[in-house]
């Protein structure tokens, strides 16, 4: 049976103009406040069909409402998180791969997001529910790249139709979990779910959302100034333990990583999988572990806000925004996720606010 916890998402300025200069608080959320950039990157998305033609973005978004009701102005999945700012420290070490301009040596503004799967903004955190991190790394613009990760070792679906099926299978019932029935029925059809859900049972999650690894998942292309395309798969990987969460406290997770932000930046090492000819596409498919890794630099967060306009909230954190010199492949997942994040933005931007369960005091 698929655990609850298991549910995941279906997710100008160039680089030279500001590198040089250095990064303020002030200088961020001046970035972070274009949310007219923002816009404009993401409602030039085009509308994402199954091949069937029987799943449109549509489908998926009130196959989310149906699952976890239906609650303006907040994602439709991941609906409960809070946002951070930062900045991505590259130690050039990437930059002969990818021509990308986050790679070379020197400092680049991050805004991001904490959140939980799921599309119940107010639910009660639970220790096993998979944790996400979303991240917009540079200014908005071409130079900006944007990565949708999990806590997980692999993605648990490797099609769109698979995904949907297994959101629908996955609706809580009265005591709060699916339906057994359901599931077995879905596994049954879905074998390479049935396998990706036993690596994720392998990997039990750690204490917080501090000493997470995020990864990408997917496989990408760098690109380098040669045109040298090289397969790879990016995890962000935490140099610190979390402050443990209180178990009577129904943020407890976000609780946790707001105290420990307050008291100290935190940090988490970008590592480059480089992949060979025949590596999977496939997301539910791990890489050989004797794969080369890349340290490429170090993210650090510096503080946390309470979801709102001009931060994180606002920003859609398509995996398909990606700068010159990152490519994706053909993996289905990301096109289906690109669309479906596009029409989840559009729906919220339009819609009633109400203030996030999460909150932020000063």
């Amino acid at each position: 049976m698929l655990p609850q916890q298991v549910v995941v998402p279906v997710v100008v300025m160039d680089g030279p103009s500001w590198r040089g200069n250095p990064l303020t608080r002030r200088s961020i959320l001046v970035g972070l406040g274009a949310v007219g950039a923002f816009l404009a990157v993401d409602l030039g998305l085009v509308a994402y069909t199954s091949r069937a033609g029987t799943l449109t973005r549509q489908t998926f978004l009130d196959g989310f409402r149906k699952v976890f009701g239906d609650h303006p102005g907040f994602r439709k999945n991941h609906a409960k998180g809070v946002s951070v700012v930062g900045h991505f420290m590259s130690d050039g070490n990437a930059a002969a791969l990818s021509r990308a301009a986050v790679f070379g040596p020197g400092e680049t503004p991050v805004a991001g997001r904490f959140s939980l799967a799921g599309g119940n903004p107010t639910a009660a955190d639970t220790p096993g529910a998979a944790r996400g991190l979303g991240l917009a790394i540079g200014f908005p613009g071409a130079a900006q790249w944007r990565t949708a990760m999990l806590n997980l070792p692999v993605f648990v679906d490797n099609s769109p139709q698979g995904f949907y099926d297994r959101l629908l299978a996955s609706k809580p019932g009265a005591d709060g979990k699916p339906d057994p029935k359901l599931m077995a029925d879905f596994l049954s059809r879905h074998p390479e779910t049935a396998a990706a859900t036993a690596l994720v049972k392998k990997s039990p999650p750690t204490p917080g959302f501090a000493d997470s690894t995020f990864s990408g998942l997917h496989k990408f292309y760098l690109v380098n100034h040669a045109g040298v395309r090289t397969p790879v798969r990016w995890s962000f990987v935490p140099q610190q333990a979390a402050l443990p969460p209180k178990s009577d406290d129904p943020n407890a997770l976000f609780d946790a990583l707001i105290l420990q932000l307050k008291k100290a930046p935190l940090q988490w090492n970008l590592r480059l999988t480089i992949g060979r000819d025949g590596d999977p596409t496939d997301p539910t498919l791990p890489w050989p572990t004797d794969r080369q890794v890349i340290d490429a630099g170090v993210l650090t967060l510096t503080e946390a806000q309470t979801d709102a306009a001009g931060n994180a909230r606002d920003i859609n954190f398509d995996p398909l925004v990606l700068p010159d010199g990152i490519e994706p492949s053909d993996d289905p997942i990301l096109s289906a996720r690109s669309a479906v994040y596009a029409g989840s933005y559009r729906a919220r931007t339009i819609e009633p606010k109400t203030a996030p369960a999460v909150q932020v005091i000063s």
